[in-house]
Order: C-alpha cells, then sequence, then structure tokens
C-alpha cells in the first residue's frame, strides 16, 4: 500500500488509463479516450485511480455513477447501464468499469472511495460482471440452465460462486445476484452473458449522521470499512 498513490482522476490520467485498458481487456472491450474522459468530466467525484508512486502508471480504476436500480430488472446490455445521462434521485451507484492489475490496488481504491460515498450518502453499488466459467461448464453439461451456474456454489467454500469472477466480486462485497442478461458484454468465455451485482456500502446507514460527520473522522474508518464489507 505504501507504494500506491489513490486519489481522483482527472484528464491528464487519460493516458495512463488507456495502458491499463489495453493491459485487462481486449480491443473490443476496452475504454478508449473519448469514453474515459466523459466519464471523469460527468462525474469526477466517481472515478478514482491507483497509481504506482514510482512510475506513475495506472495500476487500478474504478468509474462509477448515479443509476436507478429499477432498470436492472429487465433485459438490458452494459451500454445501456451505462449510458450517462441522467437518473434523478437514487442512492445507488453503477460500476462502469473496475480494470485491476494489482490486488492490493483495488483494496486500496475501496478503502480511499467508501469514506467519500458515506459523506455523499450512497447506500450500495451495482456492477456487470463476466461469468468466465460457463462456457466450459456448458461444454461439459449442454443442457445446464445458465441460471443454475450462475448460482451454482464452490464445493469447499459454499457461501462463494462457483464462478471465479463471481467468487473474485463475492470477496469485494459484491453478493447479491441482481439479474442475468444475455449478450450484454462481448466476451467469449462468457458467451456475451453478464450478470448485474449488488453490493452494500458498509455502514451507509444512518445516512444522515455520516453526511454531519466531518470527513477526516470518516477517513479514518477507511480500512475498518473494507473489512465490513
Amino acid at each position: 500500500m505504501s507504494e500506491l498513490h489513490v486519489r481522483f482522476l482527472t484528464e491528464d490520467d487519460i493516458p495512463a488509463l488507456l495502458a491499463l485498458e489495453s493491459a485487462k481487456w481486449e480491443a473490443n472491450q476496452a475504454a478508449c479516450a473519448e469514453m474515459l474522459k466523459h466519464r471523469i468530466t460527468a462525474y469526477p467525484g466517481l472515478c478514482v485511480g491507483a497509481f504506482c508512486a514510482r512510475s506513475g502508471s495506472a495500476l487500478a480504476s474504478l468509474f462509477l455513477r448515479p443509476v436507478t436500480p429499477a432498470m436492472f430488472t429487465a433485459p438490458l446490455r452494459w451500454r445501456d447501464s451505462a449510458a450517462l445521462d441522467g437518473t434523478g434521485d437514487t442512492r445507488s451507484l453503477f460500476g462502469l468499469s473496475l480494470s485491476s492489475t494489482n490486488p492490493q490496488a483495488v483494496e486500496a481504491i475501496f478503502a480511499f472511495m467508501y469514506p467519500y460515498l458515506l459523506k455523499g450518502g450512497w447506500r450500495d453499488i451495482y456492477l456487470g460482471s463476466p461469468i468466465p466459467g460457463l462456457r466450459k461448464a456448458l461444454e461439459r453439461n449442454a443442457t445446464l440452465p445458465v441460471w443454475q451456474y450462475v448460482h451454482a456454489k464452490r464445493r469447499r467454500r459454499s457461501d462463494e460462486p462457483a464462478d471465479p469472477q463471481l467468487a473474485y466480486y463475492y470477496r469485494k462485497g459484491f453478493r447479491q445476484i441482481v439479474s442475468i442478461h444475455k449478450d450484454y458484454f462481448p466476451h467469449a468465455a462468457s458467451l456475451d452473458y453478464g450478470v448485474i451485482l449488488r453490493g452494500q456500502i458498509p455502514l451507509a446507514r444512518p445516512a444522515k449522521l455520516w453526511r454531519a460527520t466531518p470527513l477526516p473522522l470518516l477517513k479514518g474508518l477507511s480500512r475498518v470499512l473494507v473489512t465490513l464489507r
């Protein structure tokens, strides 16, 4: 953690973010410079990155936007849930993208962000996840329903999802499966399926208390908040 620098993103970070996108995603999945600029300028207080303190390279990034959760009950694609338009009065956020080449950087981003989210009165975060084990699972059993695969649990850790990506997000606090969507996002191993997950922001209630609490005091709780996911 001592070699990481975590902060809100600016347009000056776009070259480093493009390098991270290239390292993490396929060409048809990665965000372009225009998309990154749009996210940062639309919600500058909801876009954060973790950088190597020595080289300045981006190790992780998180882009959030306000969202109305009811939209996830209808069929949709990633581009629909990522649309940067007005959503009205809401206390929920959508994770446009969580990209990382370093697990410690992801933890540092959440530790940095949680105090600001509490101060802002946000309650929960939704995100779309691929299910990269689906294709192999259907190769073994072609009649396996997708919903059954999504809800399957690990044998030795019965609380965690069987799919490796869902298990990763489960350990990050995204433990509620909201909906499953076909043709959600181009991802070959997932057969283009996506799963909407929900994670509660730790200690988000009572919101009025946190809004009245000075931000420096909330920052003192950052490591505790991460452990409470």
